[in-house]
């Protein structure tokens, strides 16, 4: 039986629908990422305190770098920081996962397109907001708070967010990082090339403002237990350190994240800038 063969024509169309039906490129199984922050930035937009009460130790907010690994049917997350991570208020009293003043929270992009997905985070940043066309579809929670609470409060407070919120299968701190685990499900499958990042530090509360989702403020005057040098308003972001420039650890990164946190009343509300690393 004679069989034609297809024309150039021809191969060149069936090639660029290949291309349109699977992604131009994607990390290979067994992937891993590490995303860098310059030391010294735990102070918001600059000017930011610690409380003055000694469990809060230098540098136990700036955030250093984050790792991300695919490891079977899971992706493990790991935050660290600038000091030892501490339980001081004994967590697994209340059902918490073994540290006590931390709470991170990883915003994930998926397809950086403008009118997808949420351009406010999670109730309780403040007065912070992403570009529409770096809105998140995922965020994956790191919190001292067990399982329960976490669910009470996203049922609570997060509303439409809810679903875009992820509670890791098992959160833990070791040194000076704290590990999570979460299922690829949860997130959609496992993070692709042109997916987006943004990783943030505040401090756990667990008796919030109302509204919040554990958030510990920061407020205009230092206290015993409260982070000082921002606003008593709703104008201000409740943000310690965030993922800046081009999340190498550059120490010119510093003034980016304080660019980028700045605000004024009334008038700017913080940026949190997505940071989308190529394979």
């Amino acid at each position: 039986m004679f069989v034609s063969r297809p024309s150039i024509r021809q191969v060149s169309f069936f090639i660029v629908l290949a291309c349109l039906a699977v992604p131009l490129y994607a990390w290979a199984a067994g992937w891993s990422l590490t995303l860098s922050d310059p030391a010294d930035d735990d102070d918001g937009p600059g000017g930011y305190k610690y409380p003055t009460d000694p469990v809060y130790k230098p540098k136990s907010f700036d955030l250093r770098k984050v790792e991300m690994t695919e490891r079977g049917d899971d992706i493990e997350f790991r935050v660290t920081l600038g000091a030892t991570i501490e339980d001081p208020w004994n967590s697994k009293e209340w059902d918490g996962n073994g540290f006590s003043l931390q709470f991170v929270q990883i915003y994930i992009d998926m397809d950086h397109q403008k009118g997808k997905g949420f351009v406010e985070p999670l109730p309780g940043l403040g007065a912070a907001r992403f570009a529409d066309d770096e809105a998140w579809d995922k965020v994956v929670l790191l919190s001292p708070q067990g399982k329960s609470r976490l669910s009470a409060e996203l049922r609570a407070k997060a509303g439409a967010m809810k679903g875009a919120a992820v509670i890791p299968k098992s959160t833990r701190a070791s040194g000076k990082t704290i590990v999570a685990v979460v299922k690829k499900s949860d997130l959609g499958g496992a993070p692709a090339a042109g997916w987006g990042f943004q990783v943030v530090v505040q401090s756990n509360e667990g008796y919030p403002d109302k509204g919040d989702i554990l958030t510990r403020r920061v407020n205009e005057i230092t206290g015993a237990h409260r982070f000082g040098g921002g606003n008593d308003g709703e104008c201000d972001p409740h943000i310690l350190d965030i993922l800046a420039g081009s999340a190498k650890g550059d120490k010119s990164e510093i003034a980016e994240q304080h660019k980028a946190l700045a605000y004024t009343c009334g008038s700017k509300v913080a940026h949190l800038p997505m940071i989308y690393p190529t394979p």
